[in-house]
């Protein structure tokens, strides 16, 4: 499991550069991003703490521009996409509702054109819909928080893997929630952790990976 955070200070970057953490990289951020760093690109639609939708995305010309800029700064070799170190760049979405998430889908094809993979933001109500597996790379498991932790999302997540799909859970701020997602296939997960008190929580979070990897190996090794 691949934790992304914000590369808020240079410690928090010192292990990113080491790969013990990966980093997201949004609109209103404007953080660098570390170098030789697995990263991911964020929307900023995401819930505010009050629950209600973000409203920091930037539109999608703005949005593009930010995937264009990022992809200056990977440096990877364009016609080899095997060379980034992108995971994915979400499309623009609408919390608690997959509807109308789908209808701003056209913003994926986009983002791949661009030279990144692109990921699919699943919001309530996708399970009863046409998902359009072969249009984007990545399953962003957003959501409520009654939606998120519940069947349905775990069941996207599982075909989502089943289809070579990556897999990724945002709003992880707990141990619990990231074994969660690591137990339904999540391939990483961020959340906001290490953007409050980053000196203290840095190796909080380094310990909940350690134990994570210390159960899964266990699992395996029964």
């Amino acid at each position: 499991m691949l934790y992304l955070a914000n590369p808020t200070t240079p410690a928090v970057r010192a292990v990113m550069t080491c790969g013990f953490l990966g980093a997201i990289m949004s609109p209103r951020q404007g953080n660098r991003l570390p170098e030789q760093t697995l990263f991911a690109i964020d929307n900023n639609c995401g819930p505010r703490k009050n629950g209600m939708p973000g409203n920091g995305y930037p539109g999608d010309e703005r949005y593009l521009g930010l995937v264009q800029n990022l992809i200056q700064a990977d440096g990877a070799d364009l016609c080899d996409p095997e060379s980034s170190s992108c995971l994915f760049a979400a499309g623009p979405d609408v919390v608690a509702d997959a509807r109308a998430t789908l209808r701003r889908s056209y913003m994926l094809a986009w983002i791949r054109h661009a030279g990144f993979p692109a990921a699919l933001v699943a919001q309530d109500g996708l399970e009863d819909l046409t998902v359009p597996w072969d249009d984007f790379d990545a399953l962003f498991i957003g959501g409520s928080t009654t939606w998120k932790l519940g069947p349905a999302a775990r069941d996207l997540a599982r075909e989502a893997s089943q289809r070579g799909k990556w897999v990724h859970m945002g709003r992880v701020n707990s141990f619990k929630r990231l074994q969660y997602a690591d137990s339904i296939g999540c391939d990483s997960a961020d959340g906001t952790y290490l953007t409050y008190a980053p000196g203290a929580n840095l190796p909080r979070l380094l310990g909940w990976l350690n134990r994570l990897h210390d159960q899964r190996t266990r699992r395996e090794a029964a």
